[in-house]
């Protein structure tokens, strides 16, 4: 199981790179500049000048993921007894790599629309919380003493379902150019009522960050009221601290006008936000397992 865990984890790293690469390369505008795929301009080495260095760079790394990937869903097909949550997870993380290829090429063929960036984008998360929870739940088999309950992994999966649509609908509105379409805080260029789709979705992100961050602070006081293990106060304090900084972040891309290297650290910031919440979902949800399991069949002594 320490072979698929840190395949997992390896795995996991690459996948996160290749998006965040590919979210650097949409903020800078080279999306397009390979306009057909998989190949570039109709060739595996194309002139590599402005843009097209960041695009095809991304691909290739995308591409270095298809190995990975199957040598990830076989060696948990091989363990899938010895944990009941890995063939599933396999499963998913293999559905979700398929879809993802496909979007890649869709996403081209709609030059980029607002709509199929999300879904890319949002394939893409949902990947990469599945290799991280597939390496959680590959871990080794340690018992916790106290008794988890299944109210933990519930809220904490509430939490992580917030901040991944949080996080589409603020690529939503990156992708549409809509991230200036509100100037006040906290309200929309002074009005009460929005008027445009671009002001309408922008006050929708921040409703929508507004309840990630009561979610966390929620998730946060639930498990240090409760029978939490140490890893999960761990995964979901560091959650709740990053939901702050993201709401700085996204305060300066405001009020500075959208530089693009602040985009991207929101775009990385707002990915390590519900990856931690998965994470914690994950931990809680295997020590709930475990503890239960342990309920069930209690050692003799």
């Amino acid at each position: 199981m320490k072979i698929l865990r840190r395949l997992a984890l390896v795995t996991d790293l690459v996948a996160f790179v290749v998006v965040m690469l590919g979210s650097w390369t949409r903020i800078n505008a080279a999306g397009l500049t390979c306009p057909d795929w998989p190949m570039c301009r109709h060739s595996l080495f194309p002139n590599m000048v402005g843009g097209t260095v960041w695009e095809w760079t991304h691909r290739l790394l995308a591409f270095s993921l298809l190995p990975l990937i199957l040598a990830v869903c076989a060696v948990a097909w091989q363990h899938r007894r010895r944990s009941p949550f890995l063939l599933p997870a396999s499963i998913v993380i293999a559905a979700l790599f398929l879809v993802q290829i496909g979007l890649g090429d869709a996403t081209v063929r709609l030059s980029n629309a607002p709509f199929s960036v999300v879904v890319h984008w949002g394939t893409a998360m949902a990947l990469i919380a599945a290799l991280a929870a597939l390496a959680i739940f590959a871990g080794p088999p340690t018992l916790d003493p106290m008794r988890t309950p299944w109210i933990l992994p519930v809220a904490l999966g509430t939490t992580a379902f917030i901040a991944f649509v949080t996080m589409c609908v603020g690529a939503y509105v990156s992708s549409s150019g809509a991230g200036l379409a509100c100037l006040s805080i906290p309200g929309c260029a002074g009005d009460v009522v929005v008027y445009t789709t671009g002001q309408v979705v922008q006050m929708l992100h921040r409703l929508a960050a507004a309840a990630t961050l009561l979610c966390a602070a929620g998730a946060f006081a639930l498990c240090w009221t409760n029978a939490a293990s140490a890893r999960v106060r761990a995964a979901v304090t560091t959650g709740l601290l990053l939901v702050f900084i993201q709401v700085i972040l996204g305060l300066l891309n405001v009020v500075l006008r959208l530089p693009t290297d602040l985009r991207e650290v929101h775009a990385a910031n707002a990915a390590l936000v519900f990856l931690a919440f998965v994470t914690a979902a994950a931990f809680s949800l295997r020590d709930a397992g475990i503890a239960e399991r342990a309920q069930r069949e209690p050692s003799a002594s």
